[in-house]
């Protein structure tokens, strides 16, 4: 890697982390889901925070002694919030409702216990409790209650006795009629789940789960299919799948890094077919994924009648597309495929400006087909916001790619590792 390019990344890394360190509760450790006004905190973020933590310890962007201190006081709210049947407690059975007031830590919106939001959550726990590791009365205690806190979650009650795990349980009216079904970012869900030592996820559930999948062909690459890039990317974020397989992955002779890299040419594949003519689109602006748009709206554009959405998993090459592109979901790909990621990297930094105006690295989401409201500084509609969980992968994946830290703390961690041996992973580091 060239020093321009390893600058370039530094700098992105750095300024995306910008978002953990001001847009965190010091209090309680919680870190807003959107920069909007009065917005909730998301538990998701928050465990994307404590992943990010170590990172920035080891990139300079934050002292040992206040990365200890913000994780410790993030791991003590969620130890000791309140778990239970309420409506307005913050977690039950060890897992967590999706957003929480910032202030109080108590469930907001009726919003659903999320599964796969915990699992996040618990991921960066343990990512905090491998990195952690000095005797220190501190650090035993962040490696404690990252234990305790993952310990506690009952994967085995989040199946409702059904085969696969439920997307959550409202107090108000019980368990979700969804499933984690369909090759999605509940892999990383279900590796936790099997690997619990107090109450795992019998065996099945995951062969339950993996035979729902759908093997695709789209621009000339055969690969498990998922329409939003971010699908191909989260799991990754903790779990480095290089060289080893599950039964399904045998059967194809290739592993997930491989899919999510072909995953990523299809993106980039798409983008230069252009088959709807969206504006902008080519080898080096692509990045289609669940985020915000200009929408609900249809406008007249250069006299083709064109939907746009609000927020939605768009995805490749199925659609929905309405020419929203996500340069966090371009970055967050940088393991799989540099030689396309880095160029179009650069493209979102010097050609559509994606840093310019703004605060914590890449705006989350732009559209250049929509004008956007008039005087705006980019020509075309920008996302106002920031999104914690937007702004995790980035700092993390970066990571993965220049030092591979976030797979190398996890390859030692005895849960993941039991939970990727139960799912019938071999290989590889395993």
């Amino acid at each position: 890697m060239n020093r321009l390019v390893e600058a370039e990344l530094q700098i992105l890394q750095r300024e995306t982390f910008g978002y953990f360190l001001h847009e965190t509760n010091p209090a309680n450790g919680l870190v807003i889901d959107k920069t909007a006004p009065n917005w909730p905190a998301s538990i998701a973020a928050t465990g994307l925070a404590l992943a990010c933590y170590p990172v920035s310890v080891e990139r300079g962007f934050m002292t040992r002694a206040a990365a200890v201190e913000r994780t410790l006081t993030t791991l003590r709210f969620f130890w000791n919030s309140p778990q239970g049947h309420e409506s307005d407690a913050t977690g039950y059975k060890g897992f967590y409702y999706h957003f929480l007031d910032m202030q109080t830590g108590r469930r907001v919106w009726q919003c659903e216990l999320s599964t796969v939001d915990s699992a996040f959550l618990l991921a960066g726990a343990l990512t905090a409790g491998a990195y952690f590791d000095s005797q220190t009365a501190d650090e035993d205690e962040i490696r404690f209650l990252a234990d305790a806190l993952y310990r506690r979650a009952d994967w085995q009650w989040a199946q409702n006795q059904g085969a696969t795990v439920t997307h959550g349980w409202r107090p108000e009216t019980g368990f979700l009629e969804y499933r984690w079904e369909g090759y999605d970012e509940a892999l990383l869900l279900y590796v936790l789940g099997l690997g619990s030592p107090t109450h795992p996820l019998p065996a099945q559930s995951y062969a339950a789960w993996a035979s729902t999948y759908k093997w695709d062909r789209c621009y000339g690459q055969d690969y498990l299919y998922a329409g939003p890039l971010f699908i191909h990317q989260l799991s990754h974020v903790w779990i480095d799948f290089r060289g080893i397989q599950d039964a399904f992955m045998r059967d194809k002779g290739i592993d997930y890094f491989e899919n999510s890299r072909r995953a990523t040419y299809v993106q980039q594949q798409y983008a230069i077919t252009n088959p709807l003519g969206l504006k902008a689109y080519g080898p080096c602006c692509w990045g289609i994924t669940s985020s915000e748009g200009p929408g609900p709206a249809m406008l007249k554009i250069d006299g083709i009648d064109r939907q746009f959405f609000d927020y939605v998993g768009r995805g490749v090459p199925y659609g929905p597309d309405d020419g929203t592109l996500a340069p966090w979901s371009v970055a967050a790909s940088l393991p799989f495929a540099p030689e396309i990621v880095l160029p179009a990297l650069h493209h979102c930094i010097h050609q559509a400006k994606m840093t310019q105006f703004n605060s914590y690295g890449f705006k989350a989401s732009f559209n250049p087909t929509h004008p956007g409201a008039p005087g705006n500084p980019y020509g075309w509609w920008v996302s106002p916001w920031h999104f914690g969980l937007n702004q995790g992968p980035i700092v993390l994946m970066i990571e993965n790619y220049r030092t591979g830290l976030v797979w190398r703390l996890m390859r030692e961690c005895p849960y993941l590792v039991k939970g990727l041996r139960r799912a019938g992973f071999t290989g590889g580091w395993l």
